[in-house]
Order: C-alpha cells, then sequence, then structure tokens
C-alpha cells in the first residue's frame, strides 16, 4: 500500500525547530509475508484426502510480531511450513520479502531460507559437539559472506544480545534448556533474516525461561524492528505479541491487534 502525504510539519526539539522540505513524500507499507488462496491437502490414501487448510489468506508488514493460536490439529505447524517453504501448497501462493517461492526447488528454498528466514523451534536442534559461538555460526558459514574473524565476532554478539555472554565456551549439554533456546534463537538471527518464524518455541520450557524468551522476542521487534511470525499454545505469549491470529480447522477465526501493536515500517 502506498500512501501520498501532501505536507510535512515542523518538527520541535527541546526549542529547536527543524523544518522539512516542502512537497509530496511517498510512504511504503511493506509486506515481508503474504499468503494467498492457501490451500493444503493430505493424502492419505489413494482415495482419500484430508483438508489440513481450506483457504486461507493474509499478509504481515514489515516489523509487525503475529502469534497464531489454535487448538491441536488446526494447521498451525502446517502453516507455518508453508510460510518458510519447508512445505508446500496444494494451491495457492506464497512471497516471502517480495519474492515468490511456491515453485522454487529444494536448492532455491535453501538459499532464501539462509538468507531472509530464521527459524526456531520447541526444540533447539543445537549441535551437541560444538560450543555455543560455533552453533551460532554455523549459518554464517553456510552463507560464506563473512570472514572467520566476522563470523566469530558477530556470533559473540548476538549471544551478548540474548544474554549468553558469559557461555561462549559452553556446549549445549552444559546450558540449561531456557539458556539452549536462547543460543537457537541467536543462530536465527545470524544472518540477519528479514523473517522470524517460530514454532512453539516455549513449549519445551519451565514457566521462568519460558518468560525470559517472552521478553526477549519483545525486544527483538521493539528494539530492531524484527518481523516475527509465532505459532504457540502458550496464552502469554500469544498475548505479548501485537497481532493474533486464530485459527479454527485451518480457517481464521479471528485476526485482531493487540495492545501496543506495531502497525508495520511507514
Amino acid at each position: 500500500m502506498m500512501v501520498y502525504e501532501k505536507c510535512v510539519p515542523p518538527l520541535s526539539f527541546d526549542g529547536f525547530t527543524i523544518h522539512a522540505e516542502p512537497g509530496p513524500r511517498l510512504l511504503m507499507a511493506e509486506t515481508i509475508l503474504k499468503l494467498e488462496n492457501i490451500r493444503r491437502e493430505l493424502e492419505l490414501s489413494k482415495d482419500v484426502l484430508q483438508t489440513i487448510i481450506p483457504n486461507l489468506s493474509f499478509e504481515v508488514r514489515v516489523g509487525e510480531f503475529v502469534s497464531i493460536t489454535g487448538p491441536s490439529g488446526s494447521g498451525k505447524s502446517t502453516l507455518l511450513y508453508i510460510m518458510g517453504g519447508l512445505d508446500k501448497p496444494t494451491f495457492g501462493k506464497v512471497w516471502i520479502d517480495g519474492e515468490e517461492i511456491t515453485d522454487k526447488n529444494e536448492a532455491e528454498m535453501t538459499r532464501i531460507r539462509n538468507e531472509k528466514i530464521g527459524f526456531i523451534y520447541q526444540f533447539h536442534f543445537l549441535l551437541p559437539e560444538f560450543n555455543a559461538v560455533e552453533n551460532v555460526s554455523m549459518p554464517m558459514m553456510i552463507n560464506g559472506r563473512r570472514s572467520r574473524k566476522e563470523i566469530r565476532d558477530r556470533a559473540m554478539m548476538l549471544l551478548d544480545t540474548v544474554g549468553m555472554s558469559n557461555k561462549y565456551t559452553n556446549k549445549p549439554n552444559q546450558l540449561s534448556g531456557g539458556q539452549q533456546q536462547r543460543v537457537a534463537i541467536a543462530r536465527a538471527l545470524a544472518n540477519e533474516p528479514k523473517l522470524l518464524l517460530g514454532d512453539e518455541p516455549t513449549g519445551n520450557l519451565d514457566s521462568k525461561s519460558a518468560g525470559n524468551v517472552y521478553e526477549l522476542f519483545e525486544r527483538l521487534n521493539r528494539e530492531n524492528g524484527q518481523s516475527i511470525v509465532v505459532v504457540t499454545h502458550d496464552e502469554d505469549f500469544a498475548n505479548r505479541a501485537g497481532r493474533r491470529i486464530h485459527l479454527v480447522d485451518g480457517i481464521i477465526e479471528s485476526d485482531r491487534l493487540l495492545k501496543g501493536a506495531r502497525s508495520g515500517v511507514q
């Protein structure tokens, strides 16, 4: 959506006034994720199809924090995997950062996921033989766009960001569940993804660790403008987002903005 603003009023800060140049200014409300008429069917047998998602469309703007909730079997995880190109819809189209991914092959999707999407799962999937810095470094090593020093420096910076500055050399078996999940979040941020996708990221954590993860997601969204979509059964987590989508039988039953929502970058 594009909006023209005809005039820009002067801005005042501590007695100083800044006058903007006159003339129209183009504002762009960017879309980071778009799903159009998504249908997902599973072939249970030669003659039997199960419809997981019948027909679903929505968009996520840059800077939004969206939670997706619904009962078990409502299609939440299937929808998330379709968003990230880990599953393909039977019908319909998906765009990430303006690029249609629906018909991309696996090699192309591997590149897109590495460059544009960060995944966080219920189970962290850290590599047990590597320490925290090395685990966070993996996506950057695969990407190959930074030097070894740049990779290590960024990995440590990300661990600092998630509150793990004193755990650089710890291996997963030397970390608590909450600490392992924070390392997994740092790893998901390694290549500066346009979109962060979470599949029950607090589902395997105690309440204190889950609370730390809530706060981390909020801070990433608020301070960095990170676009986030999280599938969750956790009511507390769902209500910390700026927008909540509730699914029932693969259909959007409700889609509402919550208090303090970011409406996207304009």
